[in-house]
């Protein structure tokens, strides 16, 4: 990607280096850093990666979107951030940009106001409104304050173990979890939420899926009009991020993972849904194509 001297944005928040694992709403997730991404990535990234509020999944909010009502921890009016000056910060930033450009366009044109999400990068654990993010749970998105969660050594894990590297696989990561933004945005995922409540397991993990390949679909969506207005994409680009959806599919990932594969049990998709729902994005560019729960297959 040609994407040196493009637009920052300033809402990343950089909390590398501080252990933030206390305060904020809800409760503390399992598993500790010190267990080491290498031994336990496989196994919890079928569950937690590029998920929407793994908290959500392991029941810390009780899965019905009920409760008490997260504490959204705002900046005062008219601070600044210092901006991430490291070069893997610096790329994350100006994707995060990219995504608020792109979808503040598709907001406009429906005559709605895009509010941009925050970018929170952290190492180890960190607090947020859904309780305490962990490094091994891999990037995620947080509704009650409408951050983005990633630590930055996630991107070697997608390399070294799932086989999925380069930076337009970074940038499909940061657009896919912003993509639960823009379900945050329209309604959807507390919809979602509720309706969790009320029916079975395995109805709820089709709910999930549904909910992540329309997230993949966004994703395409941005790469799109991403690409439309900077052309920044260089050869193998596009491959990275297919192959990305792909190695994160559920029956990939459990197949991988020495377990057989369950149906029943995905909540994120196969790996050939998770490429065509964002190559449908991709291809369109309309956020209409992106309706996957009124779709009869998937």
């Amino acid at each position: 990607m040609k994407w040196d001297g493009q637009r920052e944005s300033n809402q990343v928040e950089d909390r590398r280096g501080q252990d933030g694992a206390s305060g904020g709403g809800g409760g503390r997730m399992g598993g500790r850093r010190g267990v080491g991404l290498g031994t336990i990535a496989i196994a919890l990234v079928a569950s937690w990666v590029f998920g929407v509020n793994p908290m959500t999944v392991i029941g810390v909010l009780g899965g019905t979107g009920g409760g008490e009502p997260a504490v959204v921890q705002q900046a005062p009016a008219g601070q600044t951030r210092a901006a991430p000056q490291d070069q893997n910060a610096r790329f994350i930033s100006t994707v995060l940009a990219s995504t608020e450009d792109v979808w503040d366009g598709v907001f406009r044109q429906a005559q709605a106001q895009y509010q941009k999400p925050g970018l929170v990068l952290y190492s180890n654990a960190t607090r947020t409104a859904c309780g305490t993010g962990q490094a091994a749970m891999g990037p995620f998105y947080c509704p009650g304050d409408s951050k983005v969660y990633l630590d930055l050594d996630f991107f070697e894990t997608m390399r070294r173990q799932l086989g999925a590297p380069g930076d337009f696989a970074q940038a499909y990561v940061v657009a896919h979890e912003v993509g639960h933004h823009v379900q945050h945005l329209m309604g959807i995922t507390d919809k979602i939420d509720g309706m969790r409540g009320r029916v079975s397991e395995a109805q709820g993990n089709a709910l999930s899926v549904r909910l992540e390949l329309q997230a993949d679909c966004f994703a395409g969506v941005w790469a799109h009009h991403a690409q439309q207005a900077k052309n920044w994409l260089e050869q193998g680009d596009l491959e990275e991020a297919m192959n990305a959806a792909a190695k994160i599919g559920d029956d990939t990932l459990q197949r991988n993972a020495g377990g057989r594969v369950r149906p029943e049990s995905f909540t994120h998709g196969t790996s050939q849904q998770r490429m065509t729902w964002f190559k449908r994005g991709l291809q369109t560019g309309q956020i209409a194509q992106c309706d996957s729960f009124q779709a009869r297959t998937l």
